[in-house]
């Protein structure tokens, strides 16, 4: 009963914190703008079984991806044993989901062989960020604080992978001797169960217990901390496929009050829609973090930061200071920063500060080439031509500011309908010369 008392606390606890953080996040959102309408569920559906549970774009790198898809999958499976060790700690039960039969064979194997085989992939990926210093983890964006928190949440991996198999092993050799027989199937657990012979029992149900709480306490630390590190992807990757834009990558999104404008220089006949009374004048692109949509800042929160976009980008890997990744992540910390001041002080708030600039700058967003083929690699769909081409078009409609060569471009097509200094009566003058043989 004891035990049951201060586990109830402990989820309480854990529950009303993680609610109190999420609903911080979520109000961040009302200050974010509309992206676009979410339709087509099915087909969404699909999407996000293909790229978030079936992790094909992961595999592009096969044998990394594989280890990461297996860590992935694992989680999946684990996570049933975790909703059971819940069950069991509020009602006193043990092993609550005997009750599936031969179900619960297959939960409880698949879940200890997983237990082994996340556990090794997470020795390797700690191996390879501690020593093997790949190229794709470093970046002017990816400060000490981001490897830290890394390591931080792969050694927790790894330890909850340990506690598991040390609990399904302590089970196995016998923690509850007055049980009939053991419940469920533990191949590896049985495995290496007899580490255990020759021990008492009340030893072998202290380690039993010991692995319990610390799996399950760490877990709850875990649910805490992730909406504080890029491990957040955990909660947020699957959602973020599922709201995947669906058009193809190379059409870039109009804005609507442009279009609008356009529609009424070539018909008369429309008339402007009447502007309400007090209506705020709207902002031309994206200049801080309150011109993004709430999909920029879903993604953002979603970002996994393994820089697979960044190591594709033909203007990083030339030696320009674009990183999308970096883009993603400065819309985070811009938020974060920016945030608590929108929550208190409503919309007009002001820090003196903005996303662009002070976090991006002009020579970044002007060597993007909007070749998409960071959103093409980004493996859980994040879009970030989008969000480059909005600020693009602030600095260009808001403050008629572009490189040289652009703004002698834009001059041409005002004065000459075309992006050639020629005139347009001047146009057909390469054909002059041209004998043609009409037969």
């Amino acid at each position: 009963m004891v035990k049951q008392i201060v586990f109830a606390i402990t989820l309480c606890l854990t529950v009303g914190i993680f609610l109190y953080t999420i609903r911080r996040i979520i109000s961040y959102f009302k200050f974010t703008k509309p992206a676009f309408p979410v339709r087509d569920l099915g087909k969404r559906f699909l999407v996000m079984m293909d790229v978030a549970i079936g992790q094909t774009k992961i595999f592009r790198r096969p044998v990394t991806g594989l280890f990461h898809a297996l860590v992935f999958w694992g989680f999946c499976v684990i996570a049933f044993g975790s909703i059971e060790m819940v069950i069991d700690g509020l009602f006193g039960t043990e092993r609550f989901l005997k009750l599936l039969g031969p179900v619960y064979d297959v939960i409880t194997a698949s879940g200890d062989i997983f237990g082994l085989i996340v556990g090794l992939c997470i020795m390797i990926f700690l191996f390879r960020r501690m020593f093997l210093h790949i190229r794709r983890f470093e970046g002017i964006e990816m400060k000490p604080v981001s490897h830290m928190d890394a390591n931080i949440a792969l050694t927790m991996i790894l330890v909850l992978m340990i506690t598991l198999l040390g609990m399904n092993m302590a089970y196995v050799a016998g923690a509850f001797p007055d049980e009939p027989a053991v419940v469920g199937i533990y191949p590896i657990s049985t495995a290496f169960s007899v580490i255990f012979i020759g021990l008492e029992p009340g030893t072998v149900r202290f380690i039993y217990e010991a692995c319990w709480w610390s799996h399950i306490l760490l877990i709850f630390a875990f649910v805490n901390i992730l909406p504080y590190s890029k491990h957040f992807h955990v909660f947020m990757s699957i959602p973020n496929v599922f709201l995947s834009r669906l058009e193809p990558l190379g059409k870039l999104p109009n804005m609507d009050n442009i279009t609008r404008e356009v529609r009424m220089m070539l018909d008369p006949g429309l008339m402007p829609e009447p502007a309400s009374a007090g209506t705020e004048i709207e902002r031309f692109g994206v200049k801080d973090i309150e011109d993004v949509s709430w999909k920029n800042y879903f993604d953002s929160l979603a970002c996994t930061e393994c820089g697979r976009c960044t190591s594709v980008c033909p203007a990083n890997l030339t030696g320009k200071r674009l990183s999308p990744r970096k883009i993603i992540m400065d819309v985070r910390a811009r938020m974060k920063e920016k945030g608590p001041g929108l929550v208190q002080n409503g919309r007009g708030f002001n820090d003196n500060k903005s996303l662009l600039r002070d976090y991006i700058s002009e020579e970044e967003l002007w060597a993007c080439t909007t070749c998409n083929a960071c959103a093409k690699e980004c493996p859980i769909n994040i879009n970030h031509p989008t969000l480059i081409l909005d600020m693009r078009r602030y600095l260009v409609l808001e403050e008629a500011s572009a490189p040289g060569g652009i703004k002698w471009v834009f001059s041409n097509i005002e004065n000459n309908g075309a992006p050639w200094q020629f005139s347009p009566e001047d146009r057909m003058q390469w054909a002059n010369d041209l004998q043609m043989n009409i037969k």
